[in-house]
């Protein structure tokens, strides 16, 4: 048997190097980017580490016990993420997402949850603060983060069958497990609960109609992702995507029609239908078929520190290095004004370009991967 060859880049190594602007300015809360997209969302990755190996993300073949993590020291601490925090929400930001790796193994999560939870924006509003977790240690942690401040948590489940879900999750965990993670975080008050599933040919797409019933008729909001090229250790082939579109038709097919509805605001992800008969809503997250850049307003910040324009991107920009050196004159103004810079700059558009054009193998092998800066 001939061995899977993967090429990946550490993009952990690579950054680019920021340059103070000549004037600073203060924030105005109404940052644009070269089309014309503003800043909203802020996601942030707490943690490169992970206690499941998804093949779509962190494939055991790349991710083993050789794997080389970041050690502690190069993680952002608390106090650097609300600092950073605080200068995002400033420029627009007003939702922030913790992500991972899985967030949920980074110690005390629930302090920088309570500290993060304390910021305003500049009209006086609370943040939408969301957390996004493999599930496995929500059924023991859900309350405690519930009390820290946090409003709502997104839990990834590919399957509901058990071999199926521990195949793709290849450590044999249960999916009894994160069920009742799930139960514990709607009992806790984080809702609504989003359910995202993604889906690969051949994989698990036989668990789309299954995974609609089970949460049919409840207040979860079940979203099926398409198979995305993110990075390059998933060995992503278009062939293995199951369409949005394909995924609306097999639901429909069995007696449970489905009715699209409006977004809730825009650059939504996910496209919304309502179940017919009143009884739940799905999302479909279509960045393959249905291209979405246009109003993209992301921004991602990696575990250590580094700003990511798009999911998609093959380089960062290093905040960390601002804020460690202490030598900046205003130094919280400085780095407000380069992440200023940074956006008004961004022309990123990848899944709209590849869409155009499914063909890309150089930048397919040299973007980030999605475990470095979350989904």
């Amino acid at each position: 048997m001939s061995e899977k060859f993967i090429p990946l880049t550490d993009h952990r190594q690579f950054s680019k190097k920021l340059q103070i602007p000549q004037q600073l300015l203060a924030a105005t809360g109404k940052l644009a980017d070269s089309f014309g997209r503003p800043l909203h969302d802020l996601r942030i990755s707490v943690t490169d580490r992970c206690n499941f190996r998804c093949v779509y993300c962190m494939p055991k073949e790349v991710f083993d016990k050789d794997y080389q993590f970041l050690p502690h020291s190069n993680l952002l601490s608390f106090e650097e993420i609300t600092q950073l925090a605080r200068i995002f929400v400033a420029h627009g930001v007003h939702k922030i997402r913790l992500t991972g790796g899985e967030p949920l193994l980074r110690k005390n999560i629930e302090k920088l949850i309570a500290m993060l939870s304390g910021i305003r924006t500049p009209d006086g509003r609370d943040l939408d603060l969301t957390l996004t977790t493999n599930g496995s240690l929500l059924a023991r942690k859900a309350q405690s983060l519930k009390d820290a401040g946090l409003n709502r948590v997104t839990v990834s489940l590919d399957a509901l069958d058990e071999h199926t879900f521990q195949h793709m999750n290849d450590v044999d965990f249960p999916v009894s497990d994160v069920l009742d993670g799930i139960q514990a975080a709607h009992q806790a008050g984080l809702g609504p609960i989003k359910i995202n599933m993604v889906v690969k040919a051949g994989l698990n797409d036989h668990e789309i109609v299954p995974m609609a019933r089970y949460f049919k008729d409840t207040p979860h909001i079940l979203r099926f992702i398409e198979y995305m090229d993110v990075g390059a250790s998933n060995g992503w082939k278009l062939d293995e995507v199951i369409p949005s579109s394909e995924i609306v038709q097999r639901i429909q097919a069995v007696g449970m029609p489905l009715i699209a509805v409006d977004p809730n605001y825009t650059g939504e992800t996910a496209a919304r239908w309502r179940y017919q008969d009143g009884a739940g809503e799905i999302g479909l997250i279509s960045s393959v078929t249905q291209a979405f850049c246009q109003d993209c307003s992301r921004a991602r910040l990696s575990t250590e520190g580094k700003l990511y324009t798009c999911l998609f991107a093959t380089q960062g920009h290093d905040l960390r290095a601002l804020l460690r050196d202490q030598t900046l004159p205003d130094h919280e103004l400085a780095i407000s004004n380069v992440v200023a810079q940074i956006w008004n700059n961004r022309n990123d558009r990848y899944s709209q370009l590849r869409s155009e054009n499914t063909e890309l193998p150089e930048q397919s092998r040299k973007k980030v991967e999605m475990s470095y800066i979350g989904g």
